[in-house]
């Protein structure tokens, strides 16, 4: 067992020092990692007065250097932690006093549970970044040189993920949601690479989910290298701005396939309680078939049925009926159900999404918005596992291709016979 005074003076790498079962048992302790990331600030403060230990390259023409440490202690909640509160000395007078930080947060006001709790999870999940920001955050120390740094840090970060080159890789499918943050709309594009790899593409904030706004972003995508021509499977939950937005920029070379859970729970959403349950065995039977024909017959069915109780879920139900039942059509039910007949990839990122950003209390402009979302973007990009049934994608992508010239086929002879100006990225805007 570790004592409570080994961690006086340590910040949070000394917890990735140490073996498992130490981790764990100071990861109990949610007092000690508040005292590892106040220990942390306040050598990140010092650095930034004195420099790097050992280096000689010195910030402010040399003019502060370390000079030892005085116990101090730090008021979180109802308990008093004791802490090293580093020392320097200003050169041009000789003066020396504890490191300015200190007098900021030891008598800090009552923080609330869900602060610490936010830290304990950022530490455990070994994101110390966003922990030692959540925890500068709660101590309003928002304007510090510290909180600046993770300012400039994620700013960069926005940066290099807004202009990443699509170049490198062959994109098959897009999932297009949006997700509210604050008041406001956030929409996110993932994208899936012939390979299977899920990739965060790219996100815009919005008031609702507004097609102009959409289709700027995606041609966006297109202007930074994102191929179409051969294809795309795009997955949506049904939003009529997403959808003509789609439209709109891919043309004849996006295949939609609207989400078959959220048709389901709109259907239901019109029915009295007692009606839900049956309705909803019914339309889960009827999207598990792996023919089209019988998965659409039977759709039809229901829907003839809800005519008699219920006329407005009758009509949602023959809405987009056929766009839920793309991948059906294209004969890869079984393949690829699981992964590209819902929304649920991009749900999930949603939710990996939600652990950083829930974190954030006070929402004061767009630029955090955006910063925080890319940030967790960036982060959840690292731990997604390829699309179930990932091996299978080289059929998706014949049967894309086949079901383009099909689309292209039928336009030209509704057209009579006019040819159909194919799509590219100069006109997609």
């Amino acid at each position: 067992m570790i004592k409570s005074t080994s961690i006086n003076r340590q910040g949070v790498e000394w917890i990735l020092e140490q073996p498992v079962h130490t981790q764990i048992e100071v990861l109990s302790n949610h007092l000690d990692i508040c005292k590892a990331v106040i220990n942390s600030l306040l050598q990140t403060a010092v650095e930034e007065k004195a420099g790097l230990k050992y280096c000689r390259a010195k910030p402010w023409d040399g003019q502060y250097s370390r000079w030892g440490i005085n116990p101090g202690s730090v008021r979180v909640g109802n308990q008093k932690l004791s802490v090293a509160v580093p020392r320097i000395v200003n050169n041009q007078t000789g003066k020396v006093d504890n490191i300015e930080l200190y007098d900021s947060i030891k008598d800090l006001p009552e923080q609330k549970e869900e602060m610490v709790m936010s830290v304990l999870k950022g530490i455990s999940t070994r994101d110390y970044s966003n922990a030692a920001t959540q925890m500068l955050d709660s101590f309003g120390l928002s304007p510090s040189s510290i909180s600046r740094h993770f300012i400039e840090h994620s700013a960069k970060a926005v940066q290099e993920f807004a202009n990443r080159s699509l170049n490198d890789d062959e994109y098959i499918a897009l999932f297009i949601d949006g997700k509210h943050l604050a008041g406001e709309q956030m929409i996110i594009v993932l994208g899936v690479t012939s390979k299977g790899v899920k990739k965060p593409l790219d996100v815009i904030q919005s008031s609702t989910e507004n097609s102009r706004s959409i289709k700027e972003m995606l041609s966006a995508l297109i202007g930074r290298g994102l191929k179409f021509e051969q294809g795309l499977l795009v997955v949506i939950d049904g939003g009529k701005g997403i959808h003509k937005a789609v439209e709109e920029t891919f043309g004849h070379h996006a295949i939609i396939q609207r989400c078959q859970w959220h048709k389901r729970e709109n259907v239901i959403s019109y029915l009295k309680e007692e009606q839900q349950e049956p309705v909803r065995k019914a339309l889960q039977k009827a999207y598990s078939e792996a023919d089209y024909i019988t998965a659409k017959k039977a759709l039809e069915k229901i829907a003839d049925e809800l005519k008699q109780i219920n006329l407005r879920a009758c009509n949602s139900l023959l809405e987009g009926i056929e766009e839920t039942l793309t991948i059906q059509r294209l004969g890869l039910q079984d393949a690829l159900r699981k992964s590209f007949t819902t929304t649920n990839c991009i749900e999930s990122l949603n939710s990996q999404v939600d652990k950083y950003v829930r974190k954030v209390k006070n929402w004061m402009n767009s630029d955090q918005r955006n910063r925080w979302v890319i940030m967790a973007l960036t982060e959840a990009e690292n731990k997604m596992h390829k699309v179930y049934g990932y091996k299978y994608l080289s059929r998706l992508q014949e049967a894309l291709e086949k079901e383009i010239k099909r689309k292209i086929s039928d336009n030209h002879s509704l057209n009579g016979g006019t040819p159909v100006q194919r799509i590219s990225t100069n006109n997609a805007t």
